[in-house]
């Protein structure tokens, strides 16, 4: 297990003050009624997507053969994580969002234009031209059952398959070489009793992209033919996370002083310290990723903080450290 330790000081943790995260949770995006979808066919052919957060998610919709989806993002909250083929395309397989919300992403993985199975999505406003947190990932139940039990154009996944996503960011109009990615499905281990096909919630960390104007998501899998990848290029996605300056007047850290503590093993298993080097700092929280409080905790005499984090499921969380005169945040992940 890989571990490491942060050591925040003054300066690091005033750096990271500037900074303010924005969550693309599509629980705001209306639908009018439970398990349904988005669908716009007012412009055939054309983006009809719509904006969360600081991202754009493009849509298009095709009213040929009687109208289809393209390709792209729509949302939704369809609850259906039983029903095989192409006519269940809008459900996750997890039959719900990130942390049991109601709207996700539903991902139609196709270019129209190109027909290769990767997808586009661009920030907005303040988010240009910086780095992104990433999001959470998991397998639609369409192409979940596909690779289970085979269908009429994909195989049943055994020993040596995978569906891999990869995300790469553009900047300045130009697709980077640095690239993340996480096995949708691996079936590539040695056991076979450890093969898997995704079925919870998989956050994607993006900040080895660095700062992007925007990101290409793409898929890829062994089950390949004539016309290109048999299984199907969909998956679904919930949280996508950016991070953008906060202006000067929402700051207040001018005479403050900030909080300052180690904090270690990172990623946490059962155990997470927090030595606190600062009086000032007052108590210490754990939040999920959408911002709610999960645990308030106050900072003992000698500054020595042990947390239990055993109860905590799998994926990343945020730390804030409250002081007499300021609040401030970082990251840690769950294993």
């Amino acid at each position: 297990m890989r571990t490491f330790t942060l050591l925040f000081s003054a300066l690091v943790l005033g750096t990271m003050a500037l900074k303010a995260q924005t969550i693309a949770t599509f629980d705001t995006l209306h639908l009018a009624k439970a398990d349904t979808f988005y669908v716009n066919y007012t412009a055939s052919g054309t983006d009809v997507g719509f904006n969360d957060g600081h991202a754009h998610f493009p849509c298009i919709y095709d009213t040929s053969y009687g109208g289809l989806w393209s390709s792209g993002f729509a949302y939704s909250n369809m609850t259906d994580s039983v029903t095989s083929g192409f006519i269940n395309q809008y459900s996750a397989k997890t039959a719900q969002g990130y942390g049991g919300s109601t709207d996700y992403l539903a991902v139609n993985c196709i270019d129209p234009v190109t027909y290769a199975n990767n997808i586009r999505l661009n920030l907005t406003g303040t988010a240009i031209g910086k780095p992104v947190q990433g999001f959470y990932a998991t397998n639609s139940t369409y192409a979940y059952n596909s690779m289970r039990d085979g269908d009429a154009f994909a195989k049943k996944f055994s020993n040596g398959d995978w569906f891999l996503l990869t995300v790469q960011g553009y900047s300045g109009g130009i697709l980077q070489p640095a690239s993340v990615g996480i096995y949708l499905a691996d079936f590539l281990f040695p056991d076979p009793t450890k093969n898997f096909i995704l079925n919870t919630w998989k956050w994607v960390d993006l900040l080895p992209l660095g700062s992007v104007d925007s990101i290409q998501i793409s898929l890829t899998s062994s089950d390949n033919g004539m016309f290109g990848m048999n299984t199907p290029a969909y998956f679904c996605m919930d949280n996508f996370t950016t991070d953008e300056p906060l202006p000067a007047s929402s700051l207040s850290v001018s005479n403050a002083t900030t909080p300052t503590a180690k904090i270690y093993p990172n990623p946490a298993t059962n155990r997470l310290y927090v030595d606190v080097t600062d009086n000032s700092v007052r108590q210490i929280a754990i939040l999920d990723i959408a911002g709610r409080i999960l645990n308030n905790y106050n900072v003992v005499p000698d500054g020595h903080n042990e947390i239990n984090t055993s109860t905590l499921p799998v994926g990343v969380y945020m730390l804030k450290l409250s002081g007499d005169n300021n609040t401030v945040t970082t990251r840690f992940i769950k294993e």
